[in-house]
């Protein structure tokens, strides 16, 4: 992983070149009070403080300062520094006025790569390092760089390098780094314990079984939360086997793990006064026969029969048995993450996730701490109407409507009647994905609504 503590340091009075921010409105202000020569070269190449990530290099003999445009000069954006770190020559930086804040972690993540299976790195310049004043603010930008660095590799490794006995290499590496204990179901006992985990996973290889990964940590006298994670490592459709292009992705569809994992990470990290408990539940949803098919009735670790319609609705079945079990527990709270629909794409497109909340309050608890860190989410309904939809002839449910509209709804709905009444849940249907890039945020998985739950969670739950 890049080595993020190198490219984030604190200002001991090291010789760094300036760098200067200014919007539109404080542009011609600003260059009032430049030297004559930065005015004229400022004039020759354009530079009106308009243009989005514009920057100019102006030359200080041997050495040169640095302006560029943001949105807002007076309230950065995590991503206002991100093309600066991703073009800079290597060297120390500082801001000429104030602190970066926020806008560090795009400074950290314009400068990670995933060369993982790179003949030779992507970028070869040194690191370009950033000098603040903000002490404080280095750890907890380090953290949410990492855990944003995490999913984004997670998500980017082949599906043939990243298979359920990674993820729990992945839940393995997190506890032994924390103390935290680490439970793995597998084989007979899942099968009779969370028989729809087992069910999506029957016809993936020995070497791929489904299993369901657990870690707890924390004090038991700690409120106790429970984070659940999507973990289908490679989504082939199963016997309703997608097309070509839908499936081309379909190694991000452990994107939901990849998120709840690094969410437990920071909660970790932080130091956070609860009882974590995350439950990822790992498969390969593939064709073979051993799978599933149409048609099948499973019996969910709840007692709810449901009826397969559709093996491509793979992901609401094996979080419906992960849901129960963190349920058992009764938690203060469950929280789960799930590249789940292409319906909420189409409604939200990339940068949004899809949000059911069955709380009203904690619903704006998240779109507050959303709004606060600048990582977006939008709520969608859990409209009651629609639940007689999911109704089967044979069996309690179904695992779809058969209504080509609301998917994002019925799978959201599908998952409530797993997930106790009385507990406070959030369901997050992200992308996990990016495509285009941009600046900080290269084409390739990414985290979306991590920043969010997490600065929800220390809002809730930080000591006084």
């Amino acid at each position: 992983m890049t080595d993020f503590a190198s490219l984030l340091v604190p200002d001991r009075g090291q010789k760094a070149r300036a760098i200067h921010l200014v919007d539109k409105g404080s542009f011609v202000s600003w260059l009032k009070k430049r030297p004559a020569e930065d005015r004229a070269l400022l004039e020759a190449h354009r530079f009106d403080g308009k243009t989005p990530y514009a920057f100019a290099i102006l030359p200080r003999g041997s050495e040169f300062e640095v302006v560029a445009t943001v949105k807002n000069a007076e309230d950065l954006s995590p991503w206002c520094l991100a093309a600066l770190a991703e073009k800079l020559p290597e060297g120390l930086y500082k801001l000429a006025d104030g602190g970066p804040g926020i806008a560090s972690l795009g400074w950290l993540l314009g400068q990670h790569r995933f060369d993982a299976y790179r003949s030779k790195p992507k970028d070869e310049r040194g690191p370009r390092v950033l000098v603040t004043g903000e002490a404080a603010k280095i750890e907890e930008m380090l953290r949410l760089a990492e855990a944003t660095a995490l999913v984004r590799d997670l998500v980017d490794t082949p599906a043939a390098d990243l298979g359920p006995a990674e993820l729990e290499k992945a839940a393995a590496d997190l506890a032994n780094r924390s103390g935290a204990q680490l439970r793995v179901t597998t084989g007979g006992e899942l099968a009779e314990g969370y028989p729809l985990i087992a069910a999506v996973g029957a016809a993936a290889t020995l070497e791929r079984a489904p299993r369901l990964i657990e870690l707890e940590w924390g004090k038991p006298e700690d409120p106790r939360i429970a984070i659940v994670g999507k973990g289908v490592c490679f989504d082939s459709g199963g016997l309703d086997l997608k097309q070509p292009s839908g499936m081309r992705i379909m190694k991000k569809d452990m994107g939901g793990a990849a998120h709840a994992l690094a969410l437990a990470g920071l909660v970790i990290n932080a130091r956070l006064p609860l009882r974590l408990h995350l439950l990822v539940a790992a498969v390969e949803n593939a064709v073979s026969g051993a799978a599933y098919r149409p048609g099948d009735v499973v019996k969910s670790r709840k007692g709810l029969f449901v009826e397969v319609d559709n093996t491509d609705a793979e992901g609401r079945l094996i979080l419906a048995d992960a849901l129960a079990k963190a349920g058992e527990d009764n938690p203060d709270l469950i929280v789960d993450f799930a590249t789940l629909t292409g319906a909420a794409r189409t409604a939200l497109g990339p940068d949004l996730p899809a949000t059911f909340v069955n709380r009203d309050d904690l619903a704006a608890e998240l779109e507050s701490a959303a709004r606060e860190v600048d990582d977006p989410l939008w709520r969608l309904p859990l409209w009651e109407p629609y639940d007689e939809d999911l109704k089967s002839s044979i069996a309690d449910m179904s695992n779809t409507s058969g209504n080509a509209m609301a998917g994002a709804i019925y799978a959201a709905l599908f998952l409530r009647r797993f997930v106790p009444e009385q507990i406070p849940w959030a369901h997050l249907d992200t992308w996990a994905w990016r495509d285009p890039g941009k600046p900080g945020r290269p084409k390739g998985g990414d985290a979306l609504g991590l920043r969010a739950v997490f600065a929800m969670l220390e809002r809730r739950y930080s000591s006084p």
